[in-house]
């Protein structure tokens, strides 16, 4: 009898299935590593063309504002060029007279540092006097130490906030700008429409304007209660305090002198200067970023209403290109414009302080504002390395700016409340300031 072999079925062994593993795994990992690069490249592309396209934004918004700044209606340089003491000739400044004896009751003086009679501010004067050039515009350059000719920090329900790395704050380090400009689009046409009557007694006085909208004007009741006026043409123009009456607006007892009605109106118009006289700071606010951490928002702040326009944020720097009397022209920090005293000509009536000194007189020199900002990414990345994370910042004056990680420039993201790991660029432009003009 024959006996077969029983033919037995072998299964793989413990090292091969070791192997197939690893094998696996090797492969797994390799592919997760692609997709995770993948991802990370995605997400690093996606955040910067969300920086280009914000920051491009935020420059178009901030750089119209610029180039308005110290704007009047149909008056801003002009008259016979006076010869200076080096030969070169510039033209007279000219600013709307305030007859106003209050003249800093206006709700969107919220954010005023400069009122007069605080020194070393001039006193409002006992007669009408030009429109003082730091009301017109004014710098405040901060560190993270803080900020410089002083704290831009004002009181009310408008105020601009204190510096600090709360929800709310002002961001530390970063500069605040002030600047007021006439909406001449807004108003009231003198001339077929809307009338002004002279006092019979007085014919150079106005006795009261009587409002009479024309096409596309506002409605005679748009003209607050309580507000002041502005009365402009594209020789001048004057700042008075009037009582409404129903169309009729009637200059009142708090008022210098009473308004004159010059007979040399040309394409004269009337304005509410409560509104219609534009006043926009500029500065950054700490919110929240809505994934648990903080970032700086761009506040535009108009008449004393704050307006969030963007997120991402988080230095803002502004330098100022004056022209003195000697023509020499310098880019400057808000203190050293605010310190000036090389001046070009001044409008006829500046006030003046008590050493005769026309305080702040640089900042109607000021020709152009140069912007810096920098924005940064709203999703951390922690994979990047330093050298990933390195980015330029032209304040900072920095050798090599290119290999500087976050924590080697002067303001660090840290000391704003700021994560590291972001991905930070910067924007800079130079704008024209069209209204050399107080």
């Amino acid at each position: 009898m024959m006996w077969r072999a029983a033919c037995h079925q072998r299964g793989i062994s413990l090292i091969e299935l070791l192997v197939a593993m690893m094998l696996g795994l090797l492969v797994s990992a390799a592919v997760i590593g692609v997709f995770l690069g993948m991802s990370t490249h995605s997400r690093i592309q996606r955040q910067l063309a969300r920086l280009q396209e914000e920051g491009r934004f935020a420059v178009g918004v901030i750089t119209q504002d610029l180039a308005a700044a110290n704007g009047q209606y149909c008056n801003n340089t002009g008259g016979i060029a006076k010869r200076q003491a080096n030969g070169i000739y510039l033209d007279r400044l000219r600013a709307p007279l305030v007859y106003a004896v209050d003249f800093g009751h206006a709700r969107h003086w919220a954010d005023l540092t400069t009122p007069m009679g605080n020194a070393p501010y001039p006193a409002a004067p006992d007669a009408p006097y030009a429109l003082p050039s730091f009301l017109s515009m004014r710098g405040y350059d901060c560190d993270k130490q803080g900020c410089r000719p002083m704290d831009p920090n004002t009181a009310g329900a408008t105020a601009i906030p204190p510096a600090g790395t709360a929800p709310g704050n002002r961001v530390k380090g970063t500069d605040v700008l002030t600047l007021r400009y006439v909406d001449s689009q807004r108003g009231w046409v003198i001339g077929n429409h809307t009338q002004i009557q002279v006092d019979r007694a007085f014919p150079n006085q106005i006795q009261r304007i009587l409002l009479a909208p024309g096409p596309g004007e506002p409605p005679a009741s748009d003209f607050g209660t309580g507000h002041l006026a502005l009365l402009a043409d594209c020789s001048g123009g004057q700042i008075f305090a009037v009582d409404r009456h129903g169309n009729a607006l009637l200059p009142n007892g708090d008022n210098a002198r009473p308004p004159s009605a010059e007979s040399t109106f040309a394409a004269a118009k009337l304005f509410d200067f409560d509104r219609d006289y534009v006043t926009v700071t500029y500065y950054l606010k700490m919110v929240d970023d809505g994934l648990g951490g903080r970032t700086g928002a761009l506040i535009r702040q108009v008449n004393g209403e704050p307006h969030e326009l963007i997120h991402g944020i988080e230095r803002l720097d502004f330098r100022y290109g004056v022209e003195t009397a000697q023509g020499k022209a310098s880019y400057l920090t808000a203190a050293e414009v605010d310190a000036g005293t090389q001046c070009p000509p001044g409008p006829a009536r500046r006030p003046l302080n008590a050493a005769g000194e026309d305080v702040g007189c640089l900042w109607r020199a000021v020709k152009s504002i140069q912007l810096s900002m920098l924005l940064s990414g709203h999703t951390p990345l922690p994979t990047l390395r330093n050298d990933e994370l390195a980015y330029a910042y032209e304040p900072d004056g920095l050798p090599d700016p290119a290999s500087r990680p976050p924590d080697a420039h002067p303001i660090k993201p840290s000391d704003q409340g700021f994560p590291a790991p972001l991905l930070r660029r910067e924007f800079n432009v130079v704008t024209s300031v069209r209204n050399f003009n107080p």
